[in-house]
């Protein structure tokens, strides 16, 4: 069985992922805010969820060339400052066109900087790398669920929400002169360094893996962002009651990675995601079900608890079906994260429209079944490798095969 260690590099790296999570879930709120600032309407205002993936979509086209040049190391601080400009951005921003680009600056960063840590913890901890990278995405949720709170106190202060967002910058600085003190760098990709490197076709395993990937990441912004509405609809409860629903979902994913990351240590990925895709599928019955406000939120909870697997075990085993290509296959991961939280809720918004909120939401069990399917497939795939003798992808030996990188 698999052991996590926990090294200096290992906690530099969650809590860089952190500050990208907590500008996220820190600007989410503001929506509503910036709506009556700048005088627009909801379809404009929902643009900047637009901006957060057309931002992911590029990050993943510059990442392959970049990480090659660069390395991770630089690559994920050059993300964390464009996350940190965005934030102090938003001090001058008041115009759509302003905060518009500021949303895809900090999420061209998120590109860099996560993808970057995916495939660092991936090279740094080999078969334990999916419970660190659950472990890793925990921690960032839990900072997560307090960026809210943050930002609606300076709010309420007259502060601003500015403020509550540009806070970020602190923590930012203090990680970057730790990890500078102490010399802490990810392992570097192979052909770093190289003006060009050439490129395997990616195998048939990594590409239903990222099928999982685009289905549960559709499912995870539909919930998040449209969760609330069917709880005021179907569970007749108040916009506040409605808005504590959804970190009712935000804290059962913390659970959900928590528990997560020391069930990898003995599962393997595959079988977990199916069983986190079940869990999230029970909850979302409760929660699609329930007329009781605090029924419906427990179903929320529950359904979160399984869809915090989701990412973290999605993006594990498209690393680990890449073929020795885990910088290439995270580029390709951001284009399925941010085509999914770019078209899903539009989707889905669409068919409210036409159907209401509460049966248009059977879209997200239909994303179950995709999820599920592409994985069932991806077992049967990797198992034929096996049983004909060939290795899977994802133990074919690669220059990445290497010592993890010293943390002292």
């Amino acid at each position: 069985m698999p052991s996590l260690v926990r090294d200096r590099l290992t906690w530099v790296m969650y809590a860089q992922l952190a500050l990208w999570v907590y500008f996220m879930y820190g600007f989410g709120p503001v929506a509503p805010i910036l709506r009556d600032e700048l005088h627009i309407s909801r379809g404009l205002a929902g643009l900047h969820g637009t901006a957060f993936a057309l931002g992911g979509v590029l990050g993943g086209l510059l990442l392959p060339a970049l990480i090659r040049r660069l390395g991770r190391a630089r690559l994920i601080w050059i993300g964390l400052a464009c996350i940190g400009a965005a934030a102090l951005g938003m001090y001058a921003a008041y115009h759509l066109a302003l905060t518009l680009t500021f949303a895809t600056l900090a999420s061209i960063g998120s590109a860099f900087t996560v993808n970057a840590i995916n495939t660092g913890l991936t090279d740094h901890h080999g078969p334990a790398a999916p419970a660190a990278i659950s472990e890793a995405n925990a921690a960032a949720a839990a900072l997560g669920l307090v960026a809210p709170l943050v930002v609606g106190a300076t709010y309420a202060a007259g502060w601003g929400w500015r403020l509550g967002l540009a806070v970020v910058v602190v923590p930012t600085l203090a990680v970057a002169w730790y990890a500078r003190r102490t010399g802490v760098k990810p392992p570097e990709p192979a052909g770093f360094g190289a003006t060009r490197v050439p490129h395997r076709p990616l195998p048939a395993a990594f590409w239903l893996a990222l099928t999982s990937l685009f289905a549960t990441g559709s499912i995870e912004i539909c919930l998040t962002l449209w969760g609330s509405d069917v709880l005021r609809e179907h569970a007749h409860v108040s916009a506040g009651v409605a808005t504590a629903g959804v970190s009712a979902l935000i804290a059962g994913m913390v659970v959900g990675r928590l528990a997560g990351g020391r069930l990898l240590l003995v599962f393997r990925p595959s079988r977990m995601l199916l069983v986190a895709l079940g869990v999230c599928l029970a909850g979302f019955a409760v929660f699609w079900v329930a007329t009781l406000p605090w029924l419906a939120m427990a179903g929320l909870a529950l359904a979160g608890t399984g869809m915090g697997l989701h990412y973290p075990l999605g993006m594990s085993l498209a690393l680990a079906h890449s073929d020795g290509q885990p910088d290439l296959a995270a580029a390709r991961t951001s284009f399925a994260v941010g085509i999914a939280f770019g078209v899903a809720p539009f989707a889905l918004g669409a068919l409210a429209d036409r159907v209401g909120p509460h049966p248009a939401f059977l879209l997200v069990p239909l994303f179950a079944v995709v999820s599920a399917a592409a994985i069932v497939r991806l077992d049967v795939v990797t198992g034929v490798a096996r049983s004909s003798g060939r290795p899977p992808a994802a133990a074919a030996p690669t220059p990445l095969d290497r010592p993890p990188a010293r943390t002292d």
